[in-house]
């Protein structure tokens, strides 16, 4: 597709990935609409990127619908939705509470699945559509203290795939990133900061251009998954 052509929901829209993401497809000239549930961070997010956004929670499912009919209403029509907000929770099974177990897996999971399915009825109307799942490496391959985050991802891409089998009849593209550690606040927000210096280690802006990258590619043909790594990480 033609990038400037893109009209974009972009969960997790205000900081990290998503905020990279938000900002380069407005630059190549998309009309972007993003959520997060900060207000304060969304609204930062729109001041400076000039792009269109709202508060939501991904894991309720009013929050969700809202979100679709305020994106509609904001840019007339919708042909890309990016699967991006997603929380983690690490710790030993034994560790691991079934509150905490339960808390990624209704963000990365459930919260996935709900924005998924208002996509697929939009884009089945439309006969046309763009969804990316935003998992990681770690649906590829669980480890230790992994039990949560990778049980999320794993389910993700079990639904990325069913999508996929389901939709293609629709001419709707559904697609996987699966980045490496990327630095992001994410890791700040689950007790495990970064060194914000360190260039060796993946930025918010190689996720962003491989998004662009899948987007732009002839709708004739897509890329199922993409799997980004650092090239030499110190």
């Amino acid at each position: 597709m033609n990038i400037k052509d893109a009209k974009v929901i972009l969960t997790g829209g205000s900081t990290g990935i998503g905020y990279e993401t938000a900002k380069l497809l407005k630059e190549q000239g998309a009309d972007v609409f993003i959520c997060a549930r900060s207000e304060q961070d969304v609204q930062k997010a729109i001041s400076e990127l000039g792009i269109k956004g709202t508060t939501a929670d991904v894991s309720k499912e009013t929050d969700v619908k809202n979100l679709f009919e305020k994106a509609l209403q904001e840019m007339g029509g919708i042909n890309v939705v990016i699967n991006n907000a997603g929380i983690g929770m690490f710790n030993l099974l034994v560790d691991t509470s079934v509150e905490d177990f339960t808390k990624v897996w209704e963000v990365n999971v459930k919260g996935a699945f709900m924005v998924g399915k208002e996509a697929a009825k939009y884009f089945q109307k439309e006969n046309t559509g763009n969804i990316i799942n935003i998992a990681s490496t770690a649906s590829q391959k669980g480890f230790a203290n992994g039990t949560a985050y990778c049980a999320s991802k794993f389910a993700l891409a079990g639904m990325t795939e069913s999508w996929r089998a389901e939709l293609r009849k629709h001419n709707v593209r559904v697609m996987q990133i699966n980045p490496s550690e990327v630095v992001t606040p994410f890791f700040d927000k689950i007790g495990a900061p970064q060194d914000k210096s360190n260039q060796t280690k993946l930025q918010g802006t190689e996720i962003a251009h491989t998004i662009s990258s899948l987007l732009s590619m002839n709708n004739v043909g897509f890329i199922t998954d993409a799997t980004v790594w650092a090239t030499n990480p110190k």
